[in-house]
């Protein structure tokens, strides 16, 4: 049987992958940003054993990525995101963080205790 720790880090895994597969690929702008970042947000709070997700759409990076573009939009991609979650599975807290690290949406154990 896997630890109370083993299965609250398996859940923050489920959420990430959850989170990062449904919503790559979403139109964003500058100016929808902060809205698909609530509603990245809410969505991944309803999942069981999360207590808190946090999601910031880098809007300076959008930007840069419109500035020699015809379209006031581009696709969500992980590069655009900094995501912190916590998880509580049987009183086991999770805290996980997703960040660009040399050039790759790396999803990460920040810390795992009770």
């Amino acid at each position: 049987m896997p630890s109370d720790a083993e299965t609250a880090c398996f859940e923050a895994g489920i959420k990430f992958g959850s989170l990062y597969h449904q919503f790559a690929g979403t139109p964003v702008s500058p100016e929808s940003a902060d809205s698909l970042a609530r509603a990245m947000e809410e969505a991944i709070e309803n999942q069981p054993h999360c207590e808190d997700v946090r999601v910031d759409v880098d809007e300076d990076a959008l930007r840069a990525e419109l500035a020699d573009s015809a379209a006031d939009y581009t696709e969500l991609t992980g590069r655009f995101l900094v995501v912190e979650m916590d998880v509580d599975y049987e009183g086991t807290r999770v805290q996980t963080r997703m960040e660009m690290e040399d050039g790759y949406p790396l999803m990460k154990l920040v810390s795992v205790g009770e």
